[in-house]
């Protein structure tokens, strides 16, 4: 099994942001970050999932993403993501990253768990530290599609 730990960060919410994605399989690791100078939390926490489903090479094999993030663990295990993509995501927030991630769902058919954030979950909070470091390097990338709608975006 693949397991994918995920967070993601903004200091401000929007501000500047990063996520942090931990993949593990078969005794390996891989750590995946980057930061970005404005952004949203939740854009953060899906794009920290959409990053690590990307990062997996092999199909076929069991995934669980573990996240804290209560919005895309819902969105997912409870189908709302689909309603959305049905309305053509009308009035919701981050479609440009729900449509990068349908694809990689559809593929790849991930499980998610929920785990509480800021708990002492040793590779939550490891996720955390990755994203909170990205959010606060420099140089730090360009969310375009945010900065391009931030007007009509919620954060």
């Amino acid at each position: 099994m693949i397991r994918i730990y995920t967070d993601g960060a903004a200091q401000g919410n929007p501000g500047p942001g990063g996520y942090g994605t931990l993949l593990q399989f078969n005794g390996h690791e891989k750590e995946l970050s980057e930061g970005f100078r404005l952004t949203t939390n939740n854009r953060m926490e899906l794009l920290a999932v959409i990053k690590g489903l990307e990062a997996v090479k092999k199909g076929g094999i069991p995934i669980t993403v573990y996240s804290d993030s209560q919005y895309v663990v819902n969105a997912v295990e409870k189908g709302w993501v689909f309603a959305w993509e049905k309305k053509n995501f009308a009035k919701k927030a981050n479609p440009d990253l729900w449509q990068r991630y349908l694809p990689l769902h559809r593929q790849l058919k991930p499980k998610f768990v929920w785990i509480k954030g800021h708990a002492g979950h040793p590779q939550n909070e490891r996720c955390d530290r990755l994203a909170v470091a990205a959010a606060l390097r420099h140089p730090l990338g360009i969310d375009d599609w945010y900065e391009a709608h931030q007007s009509d975006s919620e954060p």
